[in-house]
């Protein structure tokens, strides 16, 4: 009788689950995920030659597939899979992915029109498809997409007049048609960075086309010029034809030919090579473009002596500039840019650049030769928290705290005020820097965003320092906001300890490296001291360190949906909500732990097992 009452309770419960599911669009009445369905419809109509998108259509969940991300209540928000040698065309299933804000599929091969349907993607803020083979004209239902904010469609096919509804698109603020075959006329865009060169049938000539950037004063100028008659400027023509002499002639072919020629040159110089007055305007954050030879005397020729760092990127050097400024030049590993290209690198560099925040290390300029991408940054007096916890005098506690607050100031801008959103994935002692003032800097946020054109083949693979990374991240290659907060997490063990987090590990004696569960057991028997830097011997307040090793604690759960935001973070390390969040933390985890267990050395060794290293801070390959 009760093993029959149980059974009722368990098919109650599958059937409420179910409609619910089902009143919430999230399944068919058959029981199949709507999302799932339409993401195999996108992947039944590519080809896909390296089988990056290993997707399983009888899967239920489409949140732990490659290329894909979730928001925490399992909705797909993200499709990304730029430079992965994708041809085919775009199924028209997309548009039922409608809780996309993201999509990337920029450097491949798809080809066939752009499906209408993107334009029920309402809540869509990135739209990235250039250097595909589209044709086709542009979708009106575009102009749906009230929320987009980014949109490319550059380098491909596309033909036809620009829909004269896409400036209805209120939110967008950068926007890329360059270099298809579209026609006049064009709407007036009142967007902050709109590029459209390279589109002959708009502007005439490509010499004339080329760094045409098109007003509200332009339009009216431009239609002001079309609607002028033409019959005088015919017999003028003629006359001049009929009254210069061959010498001339070819005297005035010489002179368009020097000045094409110079243009050409000219346009590998600035961004989208506008004309001079509008050049301030669009180099957004006053960005240099230097020399290779600039850069090269700058550092003696890269030399050793002037090399000040190394990471999984490149190096680092510090330059004297003939103006006497002092600058840090990262040059890049892999610069050569082969599926990349100049325009794609340029534009990124300049979005990156709009990221502005006292927090954030601030990009003076770059440098991009056919074998070389150089990034030019203000020098770090005080070089990186890595180093300066190792130099004396020893940083003292208020200073460590600040440091903490400002590093957290600058993530939460990369991830919830700056448009688009930047994910760090390799957040340490060694990428936070200093300023003359001991100001917090974080540093080398752009450079997933430059790199991953050329790494993307492997998006699954893993970028970052061991001890830094998520566990999430590293069995999966799937990152998030919360992969930072982890990285933050242990970085404030760092500026507790004065040690790196695999030095910290080693410290405590830790069998396999479970250095968190070490913590969390001192913490629980109230012996923090045994983990506070020697240096500092007793000059740390005892209740600020607990309140740090709370918020470590909070930040580096092995769920990443039981981390809190960097915004709750900077809060709790304002004094604000933390006594709230732990409290209610330790409730969850008793609940949790009354509801099953599970060895949490198994969660946490494979992040720091040494065992399974060769190097203690290996960095490990792969796009981030």
């Amino acid at each position: 009788m009760e093993a029959r009452e149980r059974s009722s309770l368990c098919s109650i419960i599958i059937l409420f689950f179910c409609l619910w599911s089902t009143a919430y669009g999230l399944l068919s009445p058959k029981g199949v995920n709507y999302e799932v369905l339409a993401l195999m419809s996108i992947k039944n109509s590519l080809i896909d030659p390296h089988n990056v998108l290993n997707w399983d259509e009888t899967a239920v969940d489409p949140c732990s597939w490659a290329m894909i991300t979730c928001s925490p209540d399992g909705l797909v928000t993200g499709l990304g899979a730029p430079s992965q040698y994708l041809s085919g065309t775009l199924s028209p299933s997309i548009g039922n992915l409608t809780n996309l804000q993201l999509v990337l599929l920029q450097n491949n091969n798809f080809s066939g029109h752009l499906p209408s349907e993107i334009g029920r993607l309402s809540k869509l803020k990135t739209l990235d498809l250039s250097n595909n083979f589209f044709t086709g004209e542009i979708p009106s239902t575009l102009s749906n997409l009230k929320n987009l904010q980014y949109l490319r469609l550059n380098n491909n096919s596309l033909y036809g007049p620009i829909p004269p509804s896409l400036p209805n698109m209120s939110q967008l603020s950068f926007l890329d048609l360059s270099y298809n075959n579209l026609s006049a006329p064009v709407p007036a865009f009142h967007v902050r960075t709109f590029n459209i060169v390279g589109n002959s049938l708009i502007c005439g000539a490509e010499e004339e086309c080329v760094g045409f950037i098109q007003t509200p004063q332009s339009l009216s100028l431009n239609n002001s010029q079309n609607s002028q008659p033409s019959g005088n400027g015919k017999g003028n023509k003629i006359a001049l034809a009929i009254g210069s002499s061959v010498g001339c002639i070819c005297l005035l072919f010489l002179g368009f030919g020097f000045l094409f020629w110079w243009r050409q040159r000219h346009n590998q110089q600035i961004f989208f090579d506008v004309n001079e007055q509008r050049q301030e305007e669009l180099n957004l954050g006053n960005l240099k473009k230097f020399q290779f030879k600039e850069l090269q005397v700058a550092t003696k020729n890269f030399s050793n002596k002037n090399l000040i760092g190394k990471g999984g990127f490149g190096n680092v050097y510090k330059g004297h500039l003939h103006d006497g400024s002092i600058v840090a030049v990262k040059r890049l590993k892999d610069g050569n840019g082969s599926t990349g290209g100049e325009i794609q690198f340029q534009t990124e560099v300049e979005m990156i650049s709009l990221a502005v925040h006292r927090n954030l290390l601030r990009l003076y300029g770059f440098c991009m030769t056919a074998s070389e991408r150089l990034l030019v940054y203000p020098y770090m007096s005080n070089g990186s928290v890595a180093t300066r916890l190792k130099a004396k005098p020893t940083l003292d506690w208020s200073t460590r705290k600040r440091i903490a607050l400002g590093a957290a100031r600058g993530l939460l801008y990369l991830h919830e005020q700056c448009d688009p959103k930047i994910i760090h994935r390799d957040v340490k002692a060694a990428n936070i820097l200093l300023d003359d003032d001991c100001e917090a800097v974080v540093g080398d946020f752009g450079l997933a965003k430059l790199l991953d054109h050329r790494d993307s083949h492997v998006t699954t693979a893993v970028r970052g320092t061991v001890g830094h990374i998520a566990p999430e991240y590293l069995s999966t290659g799937q990152s998030s906001e919360k992969t930072d907060v982890f990285g933050f997490g242990i970085l404030l063990l760092e500026l507790i300890s004065g040690l790196r987090a695999l030095e910290f590990g080693k410290s405590a004696n830790q069998k396999g490296g479970a250095m968190l569960d070490w913590v969390k057991k001192i913490h629980q028997e109230n012996k923090l001291e045994l983990i506070v830097d020697k240096d500092l011997k007793n000059n740390y307040d005892r209740i600020e360190l607990e309140e740090m090793v709370r918020v470590s604690l909070l930040s580096t759960q092995y769920t990443p949906s039981h981390r809190p935001k960097m915004s709750e973070v900077v809060r709790m390390l304002e004094g604000d909500g933390l006594a709230e969040k732990w409290e209610a933390s330790q409730k969850a985890e008793a609940t949790r732990s009354r509801a099953y267990e599970f060895s949490s050395s198994e969660r946490y060794s494979d992040l720091t097992d040494d065992s399974s290293l060769l190097v203690q801070a290996m960095e490990l390959s792969g796009p981030r």
